[in-house]
């Protein structure tokens, strides 16, 4: 596996916005339909994709997350030419 690069001053910022987020809502039940929830898919697709790419795949991931929209388990996709051992 290739050693992944520090992220960048914008992705480091997204991130501690998320870790805040998920520190607010400790000891609480996640609304997310989806496993892993909203917050830690945003948090792995940052840091794998970047605060750009990353940031836009968490945002359509929490657009999905409502009522009427689906559920079940949805994984950050992996890099173009990685695969998982």
């Amino acid at each position: 596996m290739a050693d992944q690069a520090k992220p960048g001053v914008v992705a480091r910022g997204l991130l501690k916005a998320i870790s805040a987020y998920q520190g607010a809502r400790r000891n609480q039940i996640s609304p997310c339909r989806f496993v892993p929830s909203c917050s830690a898919y945003a948090t792995e697709a940052i840091e794998v994709h970047g605060a750009i790419k990353g940031g836009s795949m968490a945002i359509w991931r929490i657009m999905r997350c409502n009522p009427i929209g689906g559920h079940g388990v949805d994984l950050v996709p992996l890099k173009a030419g990685e695969h998982q051992c």
